[in-house]
C-alpha cells in the first residue's frame, strides 16, 4: 500500500499559479499510473489530469486544459500539478492518486474507482 501526502494549497488571486505536490512513501509507485483530482463543496469529486507511469504521456480534463501540467519525478516518488490562470471555479480540496495495480499499457485513467490510493487533499482557494 502507499501513502499519498499532497502539498502546495493555499489561497491565490484569481490569475496567479500555483504548484501541488503529491510525495508518495511505502512501496515504489514508479510502475503505477498517477492522477490528480478535486472536490469542491457539494459535488462530487471530479478528474483533473493524468500521468502514465514513466511520464511521457498525458491527460486532462477539459476544465484545466492549457491551464494546469501534471508531471512526475519516479526518482524521488514525487509527482506535482503546476497550475497557472487559476479561475475562482478552481475552488476545491485537490487529491493525487494512485493506481493499485501494476500497468504496462498506456490508458486514460479518468473515474475514482480506477484509482485504489488516495492522499488527504490540499485546499486551492481562488478569489477574486
Amino acid at each position: 500500500q502507499v501513502q499519498l501526502v499532497e502539498s502546495g494549497g493555499g489561497l491565490v488571486q484569481a490569475g496567479e499559479s500555483l504548484k501541488l505536490s503529491c510525495a508518495a512513501s511505502g512501496r515504489t509507485f514508479s510502475n503505477y499510473p498517477l492522477a490528480w483530482f478535486r472536490q469542491a463543496p457539494g459535488t462530487e469529486r471530479e478528474f483533473v489530469a493524468g500521468i502514465g507511469v514513466n511520464g511521457e504521456r498525458t491527460y486532462y480534463a477539459n476544465s484545466g486544459k492549457g491551464r494546469v501540467t501534471i508531471s512526475r519525478d519516479n526518482a524521488n516518488n514525487k509527482m506535482y500539478l503546476q497550475m497557472t490562470t487559476l479561475k475562482r471555479e478552481d475552488t476545491a480540496v485537490y487529491y493525487c492518486a494512485s493506481r493499485h495495480t501494476v500497468n504496462t499499457v498506456f490508458y486514460q485513467y479518468t473515474r475514482s474507482v480506477d484509482f485504489g490510493s488516495w492522499g488527504q487533499g490540499t485546499q486551492v482557494t481562488v478569489s477574486s
